[in-house]
């Protein structure tokens, strides 16, 4: 197995068609660094097109989409040799199957990884995992019993961490019980292309452009303007308000005060 890490300084998806046959708006180029969330309804496209960066698509899918590396096409040996290393991806259900103790799994990934110190750098995911974790777990929790969304910030700050892929694939992370803001801010500091599906505002506003599909396709790209980031901050504070008083109930505190 090869153990280096992977780099990547552009990646291109060109365009392809909707539904219809008709041609998509046009090429989009992602960076590392940068976060972009696909927004649309659902069946408009959106899971489509993140499968066809994970597969290395070369007009082989429906969309007729193609996927370049740094401007070039790979060929069907090197496309091979990438599946399963240039992408990482986060799906909506994250479960595990391994019966095993949390900080030996991660453990045991760092020592794949070749990590200097797999013992601290799991130590340094599990805290990481803790901190966007609704209900923080312990290093020896067994991965069956862990939450859905404990497992998403588990996967989200281990993919940000410790993985080499370049690109990461998240699927509806509003819906995993997660600090969104901890996360976006975890996942941007990794330097990985970061593509998000989401129907949630706060997130779509807080990704550095967004992607509006229709019809299986990729119909308007937006960047975020100004007067978006001053919404976006208005939205953030009503949902930390929001998130305090769900705690409140949580707890059985009165919240008619």
């Amino acid at each position: 197995m090869a153990t280096d890490a992977l780099t990547l300084a552009r990646l291109t998806v060109a365009r392809g068609r909707d539904k219809s046959g008709r041609p998509e708006a046009g090429d989009v180029d992602f960076a590392p660094g940068q976060v972009t969330a696909l927004l649309g309804p659902t069946g408009s496209g959106k899971s489509r097109f993140l499968a066809d960066i994970e597969s290395l698509a070369d007009d082989d899918t429906p969309s007729g989409r193609r996927i370049l590396l740094d401007g070039a096409l790979p060929d069907p040996d090197r496309r091979f040799e990438l599946q399963g290393r240039l992408v990482a991806q986060l799906t909506q259900n994250m479960n595990f199957v391994l019966d095993l103790g949390v900080e030996r799994f991660i453990t045991m990934h760092a020592e794949s990884r070749q990590a200097a110190d797999p013992a601290a750098v799991a130590r340094q995911i599990i805290a990481a995992a803790n901190a966007l974790a609704g209900e923080p777990f312990a290093p020896d929790a067994q991965l069956t019993q862990l939450s859905g969304g404990q497992s998403r910030a588990l996967m989200i700050a281990d993919a940000a961490l410790l993985s080499w892929s370049p690109v990461l694939l998240i699927d509806e992370i509003e819906n995993a019980g997660v600090d969104k803001a901890r996360a976006l801010d975890l996942l941007v500091k990794s330097d990985k292309i970061v593509v998000i599906a989401t129907h949630d505002p706060v997130l779509a506003l807080s990704a550095h452009r967004r992607l509006i599909f229709e019809h299986g396709a990729v119909r308007t790209v937006r960047e975020r303007s100004a007067a978006e980031k001053r919404l976006l901050t208005q939205l953030t504070e009503q949902e930390a308000e929001f998130s305090r008083l769900r705690e409140r109930l949580r707890r059985g505190e009165d919240v008619d005060s």
